[in-house]
């Protein structure tokens, strides 16, 4: 008995589309298998080299619902790393500091202390009115950060 040519061509596309959607699933756990190692050793050497982290406690799940921001924010997987940090700061005995989304770290000078108010995303860098000094919007940020959470631990 043999079989027809239309089914044989049919099975051989079945068998390629399994062969590739498998060649795709490894590669997908991969990237994963990558992604996972390195925030496992970035999370491991914050927490050997450092006693205090202060953190800003962003809102991930709200900021997924951005769709230009969406797919840079889950591959990055902010949230993965945040608990990777806890747990192993509670392992070590360390310090993490959560600092309210809504402190204005990007809206204080971290020089001087002015405040300015809400600036948009593209502005990435400035020269502050009162004092002067040229700041980078992250850099500045992160000084804020540290600032606020040093004084949360000291007035606790």
């Amino acid at each position: 008995m043999q079989t027809c040519p239309a089914c044989e061509r049919q099975q051989n596309r079945l068998r390629n589309y399994q062969k590739q959607k498998r060649k795709v699933a490894r590669l997908h756990e991969q990237v994963t298998n990558q992604r996972d190692d390195f925030l496992n050793k970035l999370s491991t050497e914050i927490i050997k080299n450092h006693d205090v982290i202060c953190i800003e406690d962003l809102n991930t799940k709200g900021m997924l619902r951005n769709h230009q921001l969406a797919k840079s924010i889950s591959d990055v997987s902010w949230s993965s790393f945040v608990s990777k940090l806890t747990y192993k700061a509670n392992w070590y005995g360390k310090t993490i500091v959560k600092i309210s989304r809504w402190f204005t770290s990007s809206q204080l000078y971290s020089a001087c202390g002015h405040h300015d108010g809400k600036k948009s995303l593209d502005i990435r860098e400035w020269t502050c009115p009162a004092c002067h000094t040229h700041h980078d919007r992250d850099v500045n940020a992160s000084k804020n950060i540290l600032a606020e959470g040093l004084l949360i631990i000291t007035s606790a």
